[in-house]
């Protein structure tokens, strides 16, 4: 039997992901949205290009839940995107009502999923997802990370006038402006950048990387990134549905972890067919330390504002 991926969210984001996931074979898709015709629409559309792309994948389009049990992972793109000047945390009021009912949809029709938030602002709302859904920790898991570390992975190598390929570089920390970029973990085939480039180039980096959705949002105008979002979305997808225990920066919930507790942040993480299996504690200097705690606890001070207790 064929793998089973859902995507709740027919904008650019989910559709996107239901897009790469179907051309690259990984899972057949159920595509959900509120609105009536567009989930078929696109689905049809998606299928319509079989005959020349090649995939064997199914996807289908639907208003309701009905046709996501049974799935293997459930990709959570619903809610307003970001327009120029608002930030991620404006969104809070409205998506947490989108994202508290879709979540509930989900934990009735597929309980054995394991869920990715992909709506923002995303580490409230991947902690809303847990508390709502009661699903482990393990089945809960923010997109962020790998995301805000590809950004960063394509600026530098912009710098650099090298393949983003060689490439490798990761951020930790909340998804928005207080993220944390770690340079010493950040390289080119193995050559740590802070031999590459000056402080204060890297410094620029770190600075674009934060506000590198921002930047997408202000060229767009009308709509945000949705790209290397539903890449970023992807690659934890093959790693889990194919257990490749992959070690990627995700949003996840810290119980103690990094000095962190009953909090999501951006950490290094194994994914595999389980969800998180491991997360992975590097060495931090005292100034990243303290820099994580601080877009932890800037995290902390939205998910507050949901009044959950």
């Amino acid at each position: 039997m064929n793998k089973k991926v859902t995507v709740v969210g027919a904008g650019f984001v989910g559709a996107t992901c239901a897009r790469r996931i179907i051309e690259k074979d990984l899972a057949d898709v159920v595509l959900i949205d509120i609105v009536e015709g567009l989930a078929q629409g696109k689905a049809l559309d998606l299928m319509e290009s079989a005959p020349l792309e090649g995939f064997g994948a199914k996807i289908v389009g639907t208003n309701n839940y009905e046709q996501a049990k049974q799935s293997d992972v459930v990709i959570i793109t619903a809610g307003l995107a970001r327009k120029p000047g608002m930030s991620r945390d404006d969104l809070q009021v409205t998506n947490a009502k989108i994202v508290r009912e879709v979540v509930k949809n989900i934990a009735a029709s597929s309980p054995q999923a394991i869920l990715i938030m992909v709506t923002n602002p995303l580490d409230v709302m991947s902690y809303l997802a847990l508390k709502v859904s009661g699903f482990s920790r393990r089945k809960v898991i923010g997109m962020a990370g790998i995301l805000d570390s590809v950004r960063y992975r394509y600026f530098i190598a912009e710098a650099l006038s090298v393949s983003s390929s060689q490439v490798q570089a990761m951020v930790l920390g909340g998804h928005g402006d207080s993220m944390v970029p770690l340079p010493a973990y950040s390289s080119v085939n193995g050559i740590p950048i802070t031999q590459l480039l000056s402080s204060e180039k890297i410094e620029k980096i770190n600075a674009r990387t934060r506000k590198g959705g921002a930047e997408i949002v202000g060229l767009l105008k009308t709509g945000s990134a949705f790209y290397a979002p539903s890449a970023s979305v992807v690659e934890m997808i093959k790693s889990i549905l194919y257990d490749e225990n992959k070690i990627l920066p995700c949003c996840v919930y810290l119980q103690g972890e990094y000095g962190l507790k009953d909090i999501y942040c951006g950490v290094p993480t194994r994914l595999g067919n389980r969800g998180v299996k491991d997360i992975v504690e590097i060495e931090l200097t005292a100034q990243e330390k303290a820099a994580l705690k601080k877009s932890a606890e800037g995290v902390r001070e939205n998910i507050k504002k949901l009044n959950l207790t």
